[in-house]
């Protein structure tokens, strides 16, 4: 089971700190941080792979960093420069294949967190 922690409501321009503490991660494993807008579908927001190799979608880069901490058995989500378009439910979740083939498809990860709300007001 993934818990998500670190959510929190902040003014533009801020900061905040994800984590999601994980078990059972096989090297070649996928993990990634998705969202969720009011009224809006599910988006990736960052991959990455056992090796470190990471992943962002184009709004975020350059803004937010995904880590993992294999000795905290824990993966990160560090968002810099918060935007009101960044408000949203955030998820950890992983999957069983390397990033470069589950991407950021949903349907290809097997593991969810519920989530946590992160809101960023103007």
């Amino acid at each position: 089971e993934l818990v998500e922690s670190g959510g929190d409501s902040v003014e533009t321009g801020g900061s905040l700190r994800l984590s999601c503490p994980f078990s059972g991660v096989t090297y070649s494993a996928c993990m990634a941080w998705f969202r969720q807008a009011p009224e809006k579908e599910l988006e990736g927001v960052a991959t990455i792979d056992g090796d470190g190799s990471t992943r962002y979608a184009e709004s975020v880069k350059g803004r937010f960093t995904i880590s993992q901490d294999n000795a905290k058995n824990t993966l990160y989500l560090q968002m810099n420069s918060l935007k009101p378009e960044d408000t949203g439910i955030y998820r950890c979740a992983i999957a069983d294949l390397p990033c470069s083939i589950v991407t950021m498809s949903t349907y290809k990860y097997r593991d969810w967190g519920q989530g946590t709300q992160v809101t960023v007001s103007s």
